[in-house]
């Protein structure tokens, strides 16, 4: 969508002097992904800068009831079917649709820190060497 269809379907949207809500946003975006430039705090205090929606904010209002339903429930889909009416495939449609439009970060666990007896045991049964041990056990802390 060009920026001129866009600013065009927001004006239609958003009356000057008007606050626009999240709902609105999202429905003038149509599901693409935005930036906001400004935000003005309830106090009048306006901070200017690129600042990226979260995800989740990006979706459409619908969507966002979903999710909050979902993380209300605590993830129990027989209780999302009894709430939304629908079956359990098509809760898990919609989870996987709506998890499809996420980024997902992935952690990688630190590697746990070996322990002085740790490397005693290794140097005992001949792992390392004691120049070795004593190299790590002196790193340590």
């Amino acid at each position: 969508m060009t920026f001129k269809k866009l600013k065009s379907r927001f004006k239609k949207v958003k009356k000057v002097g008007q606050g626009m809500d999240w709902q609105e946003l999202t429905n003038v975006t149509r599901g693409q992904r935005f930036v906001v430039e400004r935000v003005r705090l309830a106090s009048g205090v306006a901070i200017e800068g690129v600042f990226e929606v979260p995800a989740l904010a990006q979706l459409s209002a619908e969507d966002q009831v979903f999710v909050a339903a979902f993380v209300r429930c605590h993830g129990s889909i027989k209780e999302m079917e009894r709430i939304f009416g629908v079956s359990y495939p098509t809760i898990k449609s919609r989870l996987n649709r709506i998890g499809q439009g996420l980024d997902f970060v992935e952690t990688v666990a630190e590697p746990p820190r070996q322990t002085q007896s740790d490397v005693i045991e290794r140097l005992h049964r001949g792992d390392i060497s004691a120049a070795e041990a004593i190299a790590e056990l002196e790193g340590q802390p």
